[in-house]
This record gives structure tokens, C-alpha cells and sequence, in this order.
């Protein structure tokens, strides 16, 4: 049975929260429960058109990171307010596409509902989105909202 324990990857773009209200949908209508994640790309691995920085600054950064995922994770519990139905809230830190795929086997996630479009700009455009890697590996059925 689909929809009984969905991953929906949040990172505060707007497809991300349009994915975010599709699987609360799914969830309420086949009594499902949520599984949020937000997953946090430290400086340095992997960024595009990086400049070489001294530790202090990457340290710094990694940290203003860390912050705005949390952040996220907050604003996220904010726009479920209201829903009946069970909710888990995990942060990670790597490469997205990868750590939504390890979520979803370690939770045995049925669904994975993800928006189209996040907030890499520049890096999506050049090595693909996150979306595209995420419904090509997948070993569930994905859901693309746009």
C-alpha cells in the first residue's frame, strides 16, 4: 500500500513547500504518516565555483548552514499546524539526492514526495536536479511536484 509512510525532502523553495502541503494531502487522505527532512550541503563539498577559504570562514559557514536547516525543519512544522496525522522532522548533511535515498530505505518509506525545483541554481543546472537523481535511483514511487 502506497501513502502509508511518505519523505518529503524540504529546503525552503517554493516547489519544496508546494510537495510539502501534496504529501500532507496524501497522508490525511490514506492515513499516512510524514517523514520531513531537510538536507544540509556543507561548504566545500561539492559547491561549484568555489573559492579556497581558511577554515574559520568554512567553519562559519557550515554553521550559518546548520542554522538555516533547522530553520527550515521550524517553518516546516509551522505549515503542517493542524495536521492529525503522525510526523517526523530528520536532518542530515551530504549530498541530497544520496541522503534522501538512504532515508527513505533506513525509514522503509512506501513514497517520496519531492518539489521539482530547489534553491541550487547554477549547480542544478550544470549537474542535474536533485528530483531527477532522486526518481531515477529510487526503489519507491516518487512524486514530483512543480
Amino acid at each position: 500500500m502506497m501513502f502509508q509512510k511518505i519523505l518529503v525532502p524540504v529546503d525552503g523553495s517554493e516547489t519544496s513547500w508546494k510537495a510539502l502541503e501534496t504529501a500532507r494531502s496524501l497522508a490525511e487522505k490514506y492515513e499516512g504518516s510524514l517523514i520531513v527532512t531537510n538536507v544540509m550541503v556543507p561548504y566545500g563539498a561539492g559547491n561549484l565555483l568555489q573559492m579556497s577559504l581558511d577554515q574559520t570562514l568554512i567553519d562559519q559557514n557550515n554553521a550559518a548552514m546548520k542554522k538555516a536547516g533547522y530553520a527550515t525543519l521550524d517553518l516546516a512544522k509551522e505549515k503542517l499546524a493542524g495536521y492529525k496525522g503522525e510526523a517526523e522532522y530528520k536532518e542530515a548533511i551530504g549530498n541530497p539526492a544520496e541522503q534522501i535515498l538512504e532515508l527513505c530505505n533506513a525509514e522503509k518509506c512506501d513514497t517520496i514526495v519531492i518539489g521539482s525545483r530547489g534553491l541550487s541554481g547554477v549547480e542544478e543546472f550544470l549537474l542535474g536536479s536533485v528530483s531527477s537523481k532522486v526518481s531515477q535511483y529510487a526503489k519507491v514511487p516518487v512524486v514530483v511536484v512543480k
